[in-house]
């Protein structure tokens, strides 16, 4: 029974000694090993040998980047008002042994340091400063952090503000100006709204009464243009009519030269043609009396003795002389059908044509050839407009006309 008890005894001293001498570190954590009381070695991620009563972890570090979120702190601004941070700190441990024997509590350290430093940085600036400086407050929070855990085996990562809450009257004050700068804002907006309106309008009126202006300008001036074209045309009218007229009398006065010498007139028609008008002179009002010279019979005496000949009854007979060819053409009978033409001359036909098109140019110049290239296509196997027909016919009359002028 004593050899039982002894051997029990022993096999759980050699247990005892087993587990003594062996310890399990995982992925992510270091151990501190001790040997009898003082610092021996650092060990982490793996299997390690101990010396069964003589080594022993002394305490497991976690080695992992950690984030340490700490209570708010109550920080008096430089505008005297309190304002309660958050403050959110990202550290790892880099060197395991500092952090056990530098420091009692490295996480009491962190905050004590990040609360001071935190007073002294915001203690500078005002509230609107340190609502706007996040930035700035996290960067010397780091630098100060850092530098002051160096020694404790510390890496700060990074420090961040997590909330910063001003009083609730302050809070209140802000969302009053905050609304108050909205609306000043919406105000502002809306009246340069209303004026950016007011300027288009005003522009969109002085564009108008510009384009107003230039077609009145291009009205006036296309009447003018009118105009003088049409005084020119009629002065070219009135020397044509008179060039005709003169023509005509011209014509009129060969033809009835022709005719006296194609109708072969003896003096004796000839007086009494004269004694024939010798009432009609007497007639006028002014003619009270009128004498006939007593001459006239002596005149026409000497003029068939000039002109006439003597028969064998002693009698001054006239014989007109022979009428040539050409003086018989003269005194024939003309076409004067062309002369009473009503066809228009070309330039007349040619200004109104162009009057016509201005007239018709639309505002629009796209929207008018995406009509007109609809309406060509619709009408491309179309017959010619009447303006071509017209002007063809004006050409035609006008040449007519011109030919009977050259006559």
């Amino acid at each position: 029974m004593v050899e039982i008890i002894l051997l029990v005894v022993l096999l759980a001293f050699v247990a005892a000694v087993v587990i003594k001498s062996i310890a399990l570190i995982p992925q992510g954590e270091a151990a501190i090993i001790e040997r009898l009381g003082s610092y021996t070695r650092t060990v982490s991620g793996g299997l390690t040998f101990l010396i069964p009563f003589i080594d022993r972890v002394r305490a497991r570090i976690d080695t992992r980047e950690r984030v340490v979120s700490f209570p708010p702190q109550a920080v008096i601004t430089q505008d005297n008002l309190t304002v309660a941070i958050d403050i959110v700190v990202t550290f790892q441990i880099n060197e395991p042994a500092k952090a056990i024997y530098g420091v009692d509590n490295y996480i009491v350290g962190v905050e004590q340091i990040s609360v001071a430093t935190l007073r002294d940085v915001v203690g500078g600036m005002t509230l609107e400063e340190t609502l706007t400086s996040r930035d700035t407050i996290n960067r010397r929070l780091r630098g100060e952090l850092d530098a002051a855990t160096s020694k404790w085996g510390l890496r700060i990562s990074r420090v961040e503000l997590k909330a910063i809450d001003p009083p609730p009257s302050i809070q209140q004050s802000m969302e009053m100006q905050m609304k108050a700068d909205r609306e000043k804002r919406a105000m502002i907006l809306t009246a340069e709204g209303r004026r950016e309106s007011d300027i288009k309008t005003a522009e969109g009126e002085k564009q108008a009464r510009i384009l107003s202006a230039e077609g009145d300008k291009h009205a006036s001036i296309l009447a003018a243009e009118a105009e003088r074209q049409a005084m020119m045309l009629r002065a070219e009218g009135e020397r044509a009519s008179r060039y005709l007229e003169a023509q005509g009398q011209a014509r009129a006065i060969q033809k009835i030269n022709a005719a006296v010498k194609a109708s072969k007139l003896t003096p004796e028609v000839l007086a009494y043609q004269y004694l024939e008008k010798l009432p009609e002179l007497a007639q006028g009002q002014a003619s009270t009396m009128w004498m006939i010279p007593s001459q006239f019979g002596d005149s026409l005496e000497q003029f068939a003795r000039a002109f006439a000949q003597k028969d064998e009854e002693g009698v001054f007979r006239y014989e007109p002389n022979g009428v040539d060819e050409e003086t018989r053409e003269m005194a024939e009978p003309e076409n004067i059908d062309e002369w009473f033409s009503t066809a228009s001359d070309p330039e007349i036909a040619a200004a109104v044509a162009a009057a016509t098109a201005v007239a018709n140019k639309p505002v629009d110049p796209e929207l008018h050839e995406v009509k007109a290239a609809k309406k060509a296509s619709s009408s491309r196997h179309s017959a010619p407009d009447s303006t071509t027909a017209e002007i063809e016919g004006s050409t035609e009359g006008s040449s007519v006309e011109q030919s009977a002028i050259d006559q």
